[in-house]
């Protein structure tokens, strides 16, 4: 009997090759699975498991997946208001965690001998997987075809082509990668440093040309209404997706240095994840402590440079995770938006939890509950030390 591999497969140029090669040239059984993250519709799931199948896989397997990654990772992204160097919601880097977590699980329920993915030598992503599988299958042995021969694309595909597989150089310009938590865009552009994508690379056209007003409620951190509309997190979050993207909100190219240590740019839109995070981080301004909020921000930054790197079962993740929940206690409200073509303003907030209340002062302006002599001891006690400093220092 053949040994079994079981193949990552998201259907393009990759994982194409890989499925002809892993069954031909290394005469394996080969069982493909496409982990769904929230980026496919019912529609494309099903034309990707045509297409496993006419590449000669024993069996497909889709594992939807968006539920446990929004309630295991996503929502820890918004509670710290994660952005990867300021910029990128770690569309990627998060749902590869997931991925690989869902098909470590799926090798073991099937009792494969191997466990293949379509990375390439120069990218995360064969860090992130390998890693994982490391860590949640150190028996089974990993095959990564592209990696091992180094191949290129034209290559990849004049392999398909003597395999009687047909596969268009065009469709091959883009590389896109759609999940939840947005979509990813590589090509020749971004290979540079100075050129961005043209329009016709971007996955959402830009059909909207007004201006827009929306309300978004937060209970507890998490996003569960629009404009008066209830919704469970994640369809709240496809939601906004839907009525934001068009306006082209949230695209953008993010520059960033991979776990093996050459600088990468990548495009993605993401709308959504870039609307929530920052109305989040809004309403928590209004909602936390100044303490809450410092230590927040460097846990939020660890916490989102670890995940992009790979570690999300290092124990210390979860450690954070208990953290970061327990300060969202109290970030619960309504968040006001405005949308214009590729651009949002976060108007403004409504919370009964809001420490602006004018019951203490008004910044700037009023104060109720302290006077100006309190104000003067204060003064001089908080800044008591650094004056003995400069006393003690004073001419040295």
């Amino acid at each position: 009997m053949k040994k079994k591999v079981v193949l990552a497969f998201s259907g393009g140029l990759d994982t194409s090759f890989c499925s002809i090669y892993l069954s031909q040239d290394r005469d394996l059984e080969v069982h493909s699975v496409l982990v769904n993250t929230g980026g496919f519709s019912a529609e494309e799931l099903k034309q990707i498991e045509e297409r496993a199948y006419a590449l000669g896989v024993a069996s497909h397997a889709v594992i939807d997946e968006t539920q446990n990654y929004y309630q295991s990772c996503i929502k820890f992204l918004v509670f710290g208001n994660v952005l990867k160097n300021a910029t990128y919601p770690l569309s990627v880097s998060a749902e590869r965690v997931s991925q690989a977590t869902a098909i470590a699980n799926y090798v073991k329920k099937i009792g494969a001998d191997y466990v293949a993915h379509g990375s390439t030598g120069a990218g995360n992503d064969q860090v992130r997987f390998d890693m994982i599988f490391n860590i949640l299958i150190p028996g089974v042995e990993i095959i990564t075809p592209i990696r091992d021969l180094k191949l290129s694309r034209e290559a990849e595909i004049e392999y398909l082509q003597k395999h009687g597989v047909e596969y268009s150089a065009e469709k091959a310009r883009y590389s896109i990668n759609k999940g939840i938590w947005g979509t990813s865009v590589g090509g020749k552009e971004t290979l540079t440093s100075n050129q961005t994508l043209p329009e016709e690379a971007w996955p959402t056209q830009v059909t909207e040309t007004g201006s827009r007003d929306i309300e978004l409620l937060f209970e507890k951190g998490e996003l569960v209404g629009i404009n008066g509309h209830s919704y469970n997190p994640v369809d709240a979050i496809q939601k906004l997706q839907a009525i934001a993207q068009p306006y082209g909100i949230g695209r953008d190219i993010h520059v960033g240095d991979t776990i093996i240590g050459i600088k990468g740019r990548v495009g993605f839109e993401a709308a959504a994840p870039i609307i929530i995070i920052k109305a989040h981080h809004t309403l928590e301004k209004h909602t936390l402590t100044k303490w809450q909020l410092s230590w927040k921000d460097q846990l939020g930054s660890f916490y989102g440079n670890w995940l992009h790197e790979g570690q999300f079962h290092d124990p210390i993740m979860r450690n954070i995770e208990a953290f970061l929940a327990d300060t969202q206690a109290m970030v619960s409200g309504k968040v006001f938006v405005r949308l214009h073509p590729y651009r949002f303003q976060v108007i403004g907030i409504e919370s009964e939890h809001d420490l602006m209340s004018n019951k203490f002062g008004s910044y700037g302006e009023m104060n109720n509950t302290w006077s100006g002599e309190d104000v003067k001891g204060f003064s001089k006690i908080f800044g008591n030390q650094v004056m003995i400093w400069n006393k003690v220092n004073e001419g040295k």
